[in-house]
């Protein structure tokens, strides 16, 4: 993850404290003292905005667009944006990581749907009006995600992971029916996407195992550099962000079914030392893995 502070605009995610972490967040923004609802940021998570009463206009990458009750607003990952709104602007927002449109396969093909809503200005269309809404499952998709997330019954997050996966697959179809470019400009070839292919089965099977970019650019075919550039452009990340990942979401399942220690736990799943692991898994978590496995299981 490149250094964060330093870059202007951006709005680092905010974790409370003894708060479990969840890969997404919903809230309603409604009008109060001012017609600025929120100042200039940016932050790596895919929002959507859907407006419920009144009206807003919306500063996405210089460029000012409105919406209105019934109206979507697609806010992609690192798409610089501001909103004022009227007395009676009202909208549910909805924010997420969007590694969550991945599936736990990490399929490579799937980033060819996800990366251009991971690279700001790469959509084709930003406002979705209330007549495209109208009579699709849209509206209810979007209320449904918020009452999930209010009434946390058993099971919400799989819903909200997968109403907000029908959400995106809605608008992939609704552009590629208006003859609207999905392309982000790093097509995914075949042969890329083969080589890739190897390097994602060789990370299921052997994450545990020291690998290195250089040991995947090999299997890839491909130099150091341009396998490095190539992976970051298609996966958002570098291939040692990406490992470590991998690594986590391994030692997420053995925290929760294992009585395994934390240092067990980072042996056992590749990492060179119990704290590289805490480090790690606190960056993506927003807690520490021993925190991570007493708040997961006091909620069941």
């Amino acid at each position: 993850m490149p250094e964060e502070r330093h870059e202007p605009y951006y709005e680092p995610e905010v974790q409370l404290a003894r708060q479990p972490y969840y890969p997404f967040r919903c809230h309603v923004q409604a009008y109060r003292d001012t017609p600025l609802l929120c100042d200039a940021h940016w932050h790596y998570a895919i929002e959507i905005l859907y407006a419920t009463q009144g009206s807003a206009s919306i500063l996405l990458n210089g460029r000012f667009y409105t919406f209105s009750a019934g109206d979507m607003v697609l806010i992609n990952a690192r798409d610089v944006h501001a909103i004022w709104g009227e007395p009676q602007t009202r909208y549910i927002c909805i924010k997420f990581n969007p590694e969550i449109l991945y599936t736990a396969a990490r399929f490579v093909f799937e980033s060819r749907y996800v990366l251009p809503f991971t690279m700001a200005r790469e959509s084709p269309q930003k406002v979705f009006s209330r007549a495209e809404l109208d009579g699709t499952e849209l509206p209810d998709l979007i209320g449904g995600i918020m009452a999930e997330l209010n009434e946390r019954a058993y099971g919400f997050e799989l819903a909200v992971r997968t109403s907000i996966s029908r959400i995106f697959l809605w608008v992939l179809r609704s552009w590629k029916s208006k003859g609207l470019s999905v392309d982000s400009g790093r097509s995914v070839q075949e042969q890329d996407m083969e080589r890739l292919q190897a390097v994602f089965d060789c990370l299921d099977k052997g994450y545990m195992n020291k690998l290195t970019a250089a040991q995947m650019a090999r299997l890839c075919n491909m130099s150091y550099s341009y396998f490095s550039r190539y992976f970051k452009a298609v996966m958002g990340k570098s291939f040692t962000a990406y490992l470590n990942y991998v690594r986590i979401t391994e030692a997420e399942k053995l925290l929760l079914s294992s009585d395994k220690t934390v240092t067990e736990i980072a042996m056992e799943t590749g990492f060179a030392s119990a704290s590289y692991f805490i480090s790690q898994f606190r960056q993506l978590k927003k807690m520490s893995p021993h925190h991570y496995r007493q708040q997961v299981q006091s909620e069941h």
